[in-house]
């Protein structure tokens, strides 16, 4: 019996496209209100999924749909790092 299994998808703030959760990265807003980029998918908190490319977290930052849906004010080093860990990840695919 071959069963297929399910892959999870999620939404892109930035882009509005459904995804595999696997192409996305989550930012987490914690209890207390500090935001931090999420790399295992399992820390608790508000999260939100940017895709996986520079467009999208350049488009986030344009139209502060990060801040939107975490419901707080989202510093400019959050965006660099996300661009590293994108560009790190590119290098390695």
């Amino acid at each position: 019996m071959n069963t297929r299994r399910k892959v999870p998808m999620r939404k892109c703030v930035a882009t509005g496209e459904m995804r595999p959760k696997k192409e996305l990265v989550r930012i987490v807003r914690s209890k207390e209100g500090e935001v931090s980029i999420d790399l295992t998918g399992k820390k608790s908190g508000r999260g939100a999924y940017l895709s996986k490319e520079k467009e999208a977290v350049m488009l986030a930052k344009k139209k502060n749909s990060l801040a939107n849906h975490l419901e707080v004010t989202i510093d400019e080093a959050l965006y660099d790092e996300l661009l590293s860990i994108i560009e790190k990840d590119n290098r390695q695919s």
